[in-house]
């Protein structure tokens, strides 16, 4: 698996040499048409798949911009996510989303979500880390995730 990632890697970085730097998704697309690069099984190629995996991607896009005003204790009203991914929903076949009231409610669901936040914030922190003026949100960070244990799944 390291070295299809790395073949990946190699020509996409080919991709952004040919495009003064910038690497652009149409220009991915293009390279990965031929058939003997490694980009190519990245692809689905089937146009009617395509078209289908295509209309659950702009669903799943709908559902995740769809915001809702809740009471909120700290600020009075503010917009939050209609709708969340529950780590144990995606486990499922066909996934799924929860309304946020609901997921807020149940210690379960709270939890899985705290632990999701907490891994992406940490892939961020990962990201930026070498950013010093990052620091305070750094340490706030930390403070949260020593404090949080995950209910088991």
């Amino acid at each position: 698996m390291n070295d299809k990632r790395e073949l990946i890697r190699a020509e996409l970085d080919v991709i952004c040499q040919h495009n003064g730097g910038l690497l652009r998704p149409d220009d991915v697309v293009k390279f990965a048409r031929n058939k003997r690069t490694a980009l190519h099984a990245e692809f689905e190629w089937d146009d009617s798949k395509a078209s289908a995996e295509y209309r659950l991607e702009q669903a799943r896009r709908v559902i995740r911009v769809l915001v809702t005003v809740l009471p909120s204790p700290h600020a009075g009203q503010e917009p939050v996510r209609a709708y969340v991914s529950v780590c144990s929903d995606r486990i499922q076949p066909g996934g799924g989303y929860r309304s946020m009231a609901d997921a807020m409610t149940n210690e379960q669901m709270r939890s899985e979500l705290v632990t999701e936040a907490l891994g992406e914030v940490q892939r961020w922190r990962r990201k930026y880390e070498r950013m010093r003026e990052l620091v305070p949100i750094f340490r706030a960070i930390d403070k949260v995730d020593a404090k949080h244990e995950p209910v088991p799944v």
